[in-house]
């Protein structure tokens, strides 16, 4: 083992974790101090405070970047996490083309939504015709999700990446389980009662200012197809944010 190992643990993960660190907080001091990134300003050095006024606004801008590295470097591990999986589904993606992740999409939602209109004809199976106008309408907004997230990741920058192809992804994942739970009984218990817990939390610990969760309280009630109505508006806000995490891990640490 070198002597680098044993002493300064510049290896494995820890070694990972302190340059992680290390570029966060470098990009961090450059956004006010020149060239404090080390390897990029070799020739030049990195530049120092000399000044008063400059050590005490360099220090604490520094320990302002320490603080913000507490919340910030588990979000970087979420990022990355987020981009190993998402590089999976960009693979199949980029094998399959647009047309052919658009038309998988497609034909499952078809299929299923042929399904569920043969079975509410059956006079062994009661199944309402509302829920198969949500089988319907779902497979309609799932197929057109999976499309523009496909073409949002195959034209876009990573600006066009997190605003649309995250939350069109999102949408084309939450929608399945939620409609599938609308009109499979058994499934309540997995889906829909998880989901109303999660919009009573929501309604008492986000949206209680301004008195949004009083209005909403009052106009809507969750049931039916509000429950994928709920799912389709968390994706977008949803999407954002692993978007964002993801452009983080980037940041740190640039994918190959």
């Amino acid at each position: 083992m070198s002597t680098r190992s044993k002493s300064g643990g510049g290896g494995g993960l820890v070694g990972a974790v302190r340059a992680d660190i290390r570029r966060l907080h470098g990009a961090w001091m450059e956004i006010v101090f020149p060239r404090q990134r080390g390897r990029g300003h070799s020739v030049m050095g990195k530049w120092k405070p000399e000044t008063l006024p400059q050590k005490l606004g360099y220090h604490g801008w520094s320990a302002l970047g320490v603080i913000g590295l507490l919340v910030l470097y588990p979000l970087t591990v979420l990022g990355l996490g987020t981009r190993y999986y998402a590089a999976k589904l960009d693979s199949t993606r980029t094998r399959l083309g647009i047309v052919g992740v658009t038309g998988i999409a497609l034909l499952g939602w078809g299929l299923l939504t042929i399904a569920w209109g043969a079975m509410s004809y059956m006079e062994q199976v009661d199944i309402p015709l509302d829920a198969v106008l949500a089988v319907a309408a779902a497979s309609g907004v799932a197929t057109i999700a999976t499309a523009l997230a496909a073409t949002s990741a195959k034209v876009g920058g990573r600006a066009l990446t997190v605003v649309f192809a995250y939350p069109f992804a999102m949408t084309a994942l939450f929608l399945p389980p939620v409609v599938a739970a609308l009109v499979t009984p058994s499934l309540h218990p997995y889906v829909l009662d998880p989901s109303y817990d999660f919009a009573v939390w929501v309604l008492d610990n986000v949206l209680f200012v301004g008195g949004i969760s009083e209005y909403l309280r009052g106009n809507f009630t969750l049931e039916g197809a509000a429950y994928a109505g709920m799912w389709l508006g968390l994706s977008f806000p949803l999407g954002w944010f692993f978007g964002s995490v993801v452009a983080l891990a980037n940041l740190v640490r640039p994918s190959q």
